[in-house]
């Protein structure tokens, strides 16, 4: 059985930062391509999500989303210099890392992490702790106060991503389990989307919500970004394997396969049960299915992509419209039915088809110590669990403190009329 390594991506835990082998040399093909992996994922935020979010909020927010997902970008890169790569890579223990990496001390030009340079490796862990506390954004849009989107996406990389990611990825007790998370389905899916519901919940619904339509203003913006957001998940996942390698390249092939699966499965979906396939169906069904794949996306082979970017179509058109018409919970832009249940399935669906015996469906082998897909399923179970109550749980904490600390999350409902792009930043998306 092809065995594979339990750290980030097919990292071993001896390529972590701080642990690298003395004889270790720089390898320039890797290194080139995680420098272009690291741009492209820094694309899926900055303009990707920016565009994709902008596009389907009211016109009157469009500014406020743009201007929340660019301050976050800002700030985690900060706090990830400050802290973040150090609580999240640092040696600590199983639950955290350590000090030794605060202000990326001890990081010289020519230090290396495996055979790529380690500012190279910090940086593209950067990025993904950039995209991760922006994704939430689409939850609370056009009704959560700016300074309180600041303050409780800082306070929230602390109580959950560096955590969450130590465990997974920097050497904690979730990866020495044999949990598979190849690019983010735990780290970065479920972490924002149970995060998304949460903050959905605790702040209610926007003015008029169900009962007022309120449809995407720009859809041709949402494509584009839909589409930025393709073309960056490449990076997402073909550079999780660290290396310009067949690895990155399956991974990547088996990303666009699922992307593809996904759109045509929800807008199949769709064109059943509404009659017209829509636009905004399609590209919420890439998304869908480029979350779905992403922690499996370096254990799975091709047909396993194809199944899973089908079940990432369905599942998640039946969630969002469970959440918006059986529920009627207003997590505007749906993040926790597209990234919180693919992040899930994606999880999950890893522990089946990572197996080396399912044929023509068959992956690449289950995590070091496991045998059996019944091993393995159960430990993406735990997996999944953990992050889902430990997200919920700390998430629910730190919004209250955020209230506290902004004297209420919410815009008032004048504001919200308004527009928080006139009332918060005295600007306006168009002039026309």
């Amino acid at each position: 059985m092809n065995k594979r390594p339990v750290a980030f991506g097919l990292i071993s835990l001896a390529l972590l930062p701080g642990t690298a082998l003395a004889q270790a040399e720089l390898n320039g093909a890797n290194t080139a391509w995680i420098l272009t992996a690291t741009a492209l994922v820094l694309f899926m935020t900055l303009p990707g999500l920016s565009l994709f979010y902008g596009g389907l909020v009211r016109s009157k927010n469009i500014l406020s989303i743009l201007m929340q997902c660019f301050a976050i970008a800002c700030i985690a890169s900060l706090i990830w210099l400050v802290a973040g790569y150090s609580l999240s890579f640092g040696e600590g223990n199983a639950w955290i890392g350590d000090a030794s990496r605060i202000l990326f001390s001890g990081m010289e030009s020519d230090s290396l992490s495996g055979d790529i340079p380690e500012s190279l490796f910090s940086l593209f862990q950067m990025t993904f702790a950039v995209i991760t506390p922006a994704l939430i954004v689409g939850a609370f849009a056009e009704r959560m106060k700016f300074s309180s989107v600041l303050i409780f996406s800082t306070l929230w990389l602390f109580g959950v991503y560096f955590p969450i990611c130590h465990w997974v990825w920097g050497g904690g007790w979730l990866g020495a389990m044999g949990v598979l998370d190849f690019a983010g389905g735990i780290v970065v899916h479920i972490t924002a989307g149970v995060a998304a519901l949460v903050a959905a919940l605790v702040l209610g619904p926007r003015d008029g919500f169900p009962k007022t339509a309120m449809p995407p203003h720009n859809m041709t913006m949402t494509v584009t970004g839909a589409g930025m957001l393709w073309v960056g998940w490449f990076g997402f996942n073909g550079g999780s394997a660290l290396a310009a390698n067949g690895d990155a390249s399956m991974a990547m092939l088996v990303t666009h396969i699922s992307a593809a699966a996904g759109s045509l499965a929800w807008m199949t979906m769709e064109w059943v049960k509404f009659g017209r396939p829509s636009v905004l169906g399609i590209v919420t069904g890439m998304v869908a299915g480029l979350g779905t794949i992403t922690p499996a996306s370096g254990f799975v082979g091709p047909g396993g992509a194809l199944i899973i970017g089908v079940s990432a179509g369905i599942v998640c058109f039946y969630a969002t419209q469970a959440m918006k018409r059986v529920f009627k919970i207003d997590d505007s832009l749906d993040v926790f039915p597209v990234h919180g249940v693919g992040g899930m399935l994606g999880t999950l669906l890893a522990g089946v088809f990572a197996s080396t015996q399912l044929g023509v469906f068959s992956g690449q082998g289950f995590a070091d110590g496991i045998e059996t897909m019944g091993q393995q399923f159960g430990v993406q179970v735990v997996g999944v669990v953990v992050a889902t109550v430990y997200t919920g749980v700390v998430t629910f904490i730190l919004l209250k403190v955020t209230g506290v600390l902004t004297s209420g999350l919410r815009v008032t409902r004048e504001e919200e009329l308004i527009g928080l792009d006139i009332t918060h930043h005295e600007e306006e998306g168009y002039k026309l």
